[in-house]
């Protein structure tokens, strides 16, 4: 293992790196060498997607009969297409 002296980290990438460790709960340096990684490429985030979250838990039972009755025409096979 090296070790490596970073200089000029100004404070709004301090106090950013300080945030990020105490919200996982591990050293500023484990942050450091985990942004370091994914920068270089070493390492890939699974990226989780936000955008449809305010959708989510909002259909009631009707909501849920009501999209059925209505993708019942996708569930069908049309025999004379696969012959």
């Amino acid at each position: 293992m090296s070790t490596i002296t970073v200089r000029g980290i100004d404070n709004e990438v301090s106090k950013a790196l300080k945030e990020k460790a105490k919200e996982n709960r591990t050293s500023v340096n484990s942050i450091v060498l985990e942004v370091i990684k994914e920068a270089l490429g070493l390492i890939k985030r699974k990226t989780i997607y936000h955008d449809l979250d305010h959708l989510a838990g909002t259909w009631n039972e009707k909501d849920f009969k009501d999209f059925q009755n209505k993708i019942t025409d996708f569930e069908t096979i049309d025999e004379n297409m696969w012959k």
